[in-house]
């Protein structure tokens, strides 16, 4: 993971169990600073997710299986108004932002409890697709496609068992050693 959003410990460590769990990697964060303005379209007041995703995969260490950049900036690419990650289908970069997340957007009360479980299956579809797996039309699999955060909200933060197959055959037999300290 590559926290361009300084992330609290807690997210971080809390994330890379998950990722853990459902990938069987082990997962190592380390802190970045991307130079955002670049990415910025004034027009828009957004992010560029594309040209995000580009970054990350460069500042992204040789040697990892999955990199994926966590941020706090509103992302969109150019055919939607706005995206929660963005990942190469198959490929070894994603990123997943927290902006569009946060019930505060939606006139709701804050809740960090559902700000991290919304941010947790955002960054578990977004690594999904980047080990080649596609969108799931079981409702309640991570693996659903989502355009608002109610779609989040009713999936599950694991896959369902065709995903898990499919991801076991996209990657091979899981090492159960991801659960070393971070």
């Amino acid at each position: 993971m590559i926290s361009c959003g300084h992330f609290e410990k807690d997210l971080l460590e809390s994330l890379a169990h998950d990722i853990c769990r459902e990938f069987g990697y082990p997962v190592s964060y380390k802190e970045c600073c991307l130079e955002m303005s670049g990415y910025y379209h004034p027009g828009r007041r957004q992010y560029n997710a594309n040209d995000i995703l580009q970054a990350t995969a460069a500042v992204s260490e040789p040697d990892v299986v999955k990199a994926i950049g966590l941020h706090r900036v509103d992302l969109f690419i150019p055919i939607l108004t706005y995206i929660f990650g963005q990942a190469f289908l198959g490929g070894d970069t994603a990123i997943a932002s927290l902006f569009r997340l946060r019930n505060e957007l939606y006139g709701l009360e804050p809740d960090q409890h559902l700000l991290t479980d919304r941010f947790r299956k955002v960054v578990l579809h977004e690594l999904g697709h980047s080990f080649g797996l596609i969108h799931c039309m079981n409702p309640v699999c991570i693996m659903r496609s989502s355009t608002y955060v109610e779609d989040l909200d009713q999936k599950k933060s694991h896959f369902c068992s065709t995903c898990a197959e499919k991801l076991l055959q996209l990657r091979g037999q899981y090492d159960n050693d991801c659960m070393k300290p971070v």
